[in-house]
């Protein structure tokens, strides 16, 4: 399957939870202010801005697969350039750095990646021993009322575009990856949206990115439209795998 390629003008102008799990996962990574931290996954460089505003002896590497997020992310960083490596890469692959990171941070990603004991041995190999890995992504049970809505429309719930982990098997890929005092919680956290209009931008930007490039554009709109009127009420049943680890 070939990387999905985000509308990032669009994904920027929602009100995207996003934000509020970014700023929280950075805080989890204690800061010293001069680290060099690798950010899987980088977006429209939402997180890096908060990163940078948090490193200010230190620098960000920032990682996608999306050509357009990444345009959005420079331009978004115009000016704080100096500090940020960009790194276009198909996250489903391994990936070597040219030097190793001191911490490494991804919000809103893991969940896309079909193979997770690849993207923690990237994370282990890019890390220095001793440094810390948070992560935040959409884990078992999230989407359910979506997937249902999917499964009543098409007969298929979409479970083949995600990669929602329970705690079990994510500490066993993690510790098979290298890393020790591994923390993994899931949490639900809806994203209630303000109108059926802003549902519909949230489930066709956000959510259904990789069913929608599968159908002719004719098809698209109508498809989003259905699927939010078989959810009904404007709400993303959200359930978030947040991990805490350390590299050995």
């Amino acid at each position: 399957m070939q990387l999905i390629e985000w509308d990032a003008r669009a994904y920027d102008q929602l009100p995207l939870p996003h934000q509020r799990w970014g700023s929280a996962t950075i805080r989890r990574l204690r800061l010293a202010g001069d680290e060099t931290v690798l950010e899987l996954g980088s977006g429209t460089g939402r997180d890096a801005e908060l990163l940078l505003d948090a490193l200010p002896a230190g620098r960000v590497v920032a990682v996608d697969g999306s050509a357009q997020m990444l345009a959005q992310l420079r331009h978004r960083l115009a000016g704080r350039m100096d500090r940020v490596t960009v790194v276009r890469a198909d996250l489903r692959e391994p990936l070597i750095l040219d030097e190793p990171v001191d911490a490494a941070l991804s919000v809103a990603t893991l969940h896309w990646l079909p193979d997770h004991d690849v993207a923690f041995q990237t994370v282990a190999a890019a890390l220095r021993p001793g440094g810390r890995f948070v992560a935040e992504a959409g884990g078992a049970g999230s989407v359910d009322r979506v997937r249902a809505a999917l499964r009543t429309i098409t007969g298929d719930d979409g479970g083949q575009w995600w990669n929602f982990a329970g705690v079990d098997q994510t500490t066993c890929r993690l510790q098979r990856a290298g890393f020790t005092g591994i923390t993994v919680d899931l949490v639900p956290d809806f994203a209630i949206l303000d109108s059926s209009e802003q549902f519909e931008a949230y489930l066709a930007t956000v959510v259904l990115g990789a069913q929608l490039r599968e159908l002719p554009a004719p098809q698209r709109r109508p498809f989003v439209h259905a699927v939010a009127r078989e959810m009904g009420e404007p709400v993303i049943d959200y359930v978030r795998l947040q991990i805490d680890a350390m590299r050995a």
